[in-house]
């Protein structure tokens, strides 16, 4: 892990945007956030953002790369209940929460911001559209992991497979990272099964078996290509509502 030098003012915009996409700001308020006080870090693949039990002394924005919220269970396995791209601050809660009830762990390489959490809580409070931008992406967050409880939970392999290729093909094109139809899958067949409660052959066994009813088309095994959206959508028990896009939200087109 290594430490850049200061970062320029602009550095936090992609926080920003996320933050403007829940809550509208005025200029002062997305020039109070850009002004925010952080120190960016270049962070490898598996390198661990926060571990649980940590005490959270900072809360981290996501510049590049992808990373997941996890935990692990008293015989050692994984639940992955989250992924996160770039622009989200991945674990605001432990600006509140102090102490961290869950490990964030970098999936891929990338940049992080690492903003001291007093500073979070004092623009929080001192700008009322701020703290309810930081709370709206808080209850959105909530709403995800709801929804992968669900996945977990009550549907069958292949529908929970589904569901989470429409939810990551949807959320990288309203991130402007990529498009519904054809993406890079960030993630290993483990750790798909991590985050679908399923064994790793069990995932490449439905991935084969989505492939051969055409639903995706795989050149490599992490490029998926989606031949037709709206059945693998279907096949998903997909519903793009819990993740309060914008009405009008041009991704849903």
């Amino acid at each position: 892990m290594n430490d850049s030098p200061p970062a320029k003012q602009t550095t936090l915009e992609p926080m920003v945007r996320k933050l403007g996409y829940w809550h509208k700001l005025a200029a002062a308020d997305r020039a109070a956030l850009l002004a925010l006080p952080h120190s960016v870090r270049s962070l490898e693949q598996h390198h661990y953002v926060v571990r649980e039990r940590d005490l959270a002394t900072h809360s981290c924005v996501l510049l590049s790369g992808f990373a997941v919220r996890h935990k692990i269970v008293g015989a050692g396995a994984r639940q992955i209940v989250a992924i996160h791209m770039k622009g989200e601050m991945v674990d605001l809660q432990n600006s509140l929460l102090e102490v961290a009830d869950h490990s964030v762990q970098m999936l891929t390489a990338g940049q992080v911001a690492l903003i001291p959490r007093d500073e979070i809580n004092r623009l929080a409070f001192e700008r009322p559209a701020v703290g309810r931008a930081m709370w709206l992406d808080t209850l959105v967050d909530a709403s995800i992991f709801r929804e992968w409880i669900a996945n977990v939970g009550r549907r069958n392999a292949r529908t929970r497979i589904a569901h989470l290729l429409c939810e990551f093909s949807l959320r990288l094109k309203v991130a402007g990272l990529g498009e519904p139809t054809g993406y890079q899958l960030p993630m290993t067949q483990e750790q798909l099964g991590d985050a679908t409660g399923l064994t790793s052959v069990h995932v490449n066994r439905t991935l084969k078996a989505i492939e051969a009813d055409g639903l995706i088309e795989r050149i490599s095994p992490r490029s998926i290509t989606i031949g037709d959206w709206k059945k693998l959508a279907d096949i998903g028990d997909f519903d793009s509502n819990y993740l309060h896009l914008r009405e009008g939200e041009p991704a849903l087109a």
